[in-house]
């Protein structure tokens, strides 16, 4: 069959890739696409937000699936749109999406079905967010052990964690006075900081049978030693040591399958990826957030990895029969992610640069170039992203795979490239 990719980023690039692998699909599209996504599949120039035009391509173009990336459509209601037109979509519907459209929502399903996560009070201005603060923390230099998030969709960057009250009044301001989130910025939640290393688990599930995908960790803030401002992620390693097996099974019983309970009894039954945010504290696992779709760049090292078919896997989810799949097949190596980024980024950053060296890196063993922010301009490949490549290798080790990837970022340059140089070194400090 065809199948259409929704989206333009290292996570679309990542599925159109590993879906093209499929001995079942003939022609996979992607829209909008990339420059990489247009070396592995077809790109088609339509924008993720214009629903009747992917409608109408998907109809025209027989694509029997159509698989969603990034979570604006998916809170926007694209998978209502496509179902409502009778076409195979994998991704929740836009009422089950706001497990990540709202973070007050996702907070008060967890509530409900007790899955353990951060204490928080919910604000729908900047005055009340602001007394709590005060209030809570009136005196001058204490410790202010709080995280202070945007409610709705900010890109990964809506999330100040703080430590000093300066830090949450100003993160309350940019957030629900400045308005540099938008409208997400219309609700704040404020929540107890929590304290530990942070790991991804995601699950697929069909509303009832929930297939867990390997562990992974993802790098959030922009430079080495986990210093800087949150980003969108700057790279990703699978699996993760800090999740071993027994801890898997307790994530599964205590966060996943209630989780997807509640959902399922406050009439939002979930199909799709459920991305568990994870923190490792003493008190055991405890829910930071949750996505709605595959992480980015956790989608790069864990789709490496993966052996199965991932066509089946993302059919049997759709049509409510992931209790028929068997248990799914993961290449034993680890694999490691290293996000290269336009100078500026996660603020302001040039575009157009042209990158060298990706044939160079591509003719590396167990190496695989995906693209975030790309395009192409004639011949060149030129930057268009703050995220601009997520070099993907796997190798004997963590550490091994750590070195293929970094031997592959030195082959590619662009005016003002940079990368984080501590991508997984978290792995050599974990239990094992």
């Amino acid at each position: 069959m065809n199948v259409l990719v929704i989206g333009n980023g290292g996570r679309e690039h990542a599925l159109a890739w590993k879906i093209g692998q499929s001995s079942r699909v003939e022609r996979v599209f992607v829209a909008p696409g990339n420059a990489g996504t247009a070396l592995d599949a077809e790109n088609v120039d339509i924008s993720p937000s214009d629903f009747p035009a992917l409608i109408k391509f998907a109809k025209q173009n027989d694509c029997g699936l159509t698989v969603v990336g990034p979570e604006a459509p998916l809170v926007d209601g694209v998978v209502d749109a496509f179902q409502d037109a009778g076409l195979k979509v994998f991704g929740p519907n836009k009422a089950a999406a706001q497990m990540e459209g709202s973070k007050a929502f996702c907070k008060k399903i967890l509530r409900q079905a007790d899955v353990p996560t951060a204490e928080y009070r919910v604000f729908r201005d900047a005055d009340s967010a602001t007394r709590y603060i005060k209030d809570r923390f009136p005196h001058e230099g204490e410790d202010v052990p709080v995280v202070v998030k945007a409610d709705g969709l900010a890109a990964g960057k809506g999330v100040t964690v703080c430590h000093k009250a300066e830090d949450a009044l100003e993160a309350i301001h940019a957030i629900a006075r400045d308005k540099v989130f938008g409208d997400a910025g219309n609700q704040i939640v404020i929540e107890e900081r929590l304290d530990g290393q942070e790991a991804s688990v995601l699950a697929i599930t069909d509303g009832q049978a929930i297939v867990t995908l390997a562990p992974a960790q993802d790098h959030k803030p922009a430079f080495d030693n986990d210093e800087g401002p949150n980003t969108g992620g700057m790279g990703a390693y699978s699996p993760t040591p800090i999740v071993t097996p027994s801890m898997m099974t307790e994530i599964e019983e205590r966060v996943l399958v209630p989780t997807v309970h509640a959902l399922k009894r406050s009439r939002r039954p979930f199909r799709g990826v459920l991305y568990a945010g994870l923190i490792m504290t003493n008190q055991g696992p405890k829910v930071l957030e949750y996505n709605v779709r595959l992480g980015d760049p956790e989608c790069q090292p864990i789709l490496m990895r993966l052996k199965s078919d991932l066509v089946d896997i993302l059919e049997a989810t759709v049509d409510g029969r992931l209790a028929e799949i068997e248990s799914l097949q993961w290449d034993r190596r680890p694999a490691v992610c290293v996000v290269m980024a336009s100078d500026g980024y996660p603020g302001d950053y040039d575009k157009g640069h042209v990158i060298r060296g990706l044939s160079d890196a591509a003719q590396m063993t167990d190496v695989k170039v995906f693209h975030a922010g790309t395009t192409l301009k004639g011949s060149d490949v030129v930057t268009a992203g703050g995220r601009v490549l997520g070099v993907t290798a796997i190798g004997e080790s963590i550490a091994n795979a750590k070195l293929n990837a970094y031997t592959a970022v030195k082959k590619i340059r662009w005016e003002g490239a940079w990368c984080r140089k501590d991508i997984s070194d978290k792995a050599q400090i974990s239990p094992s």
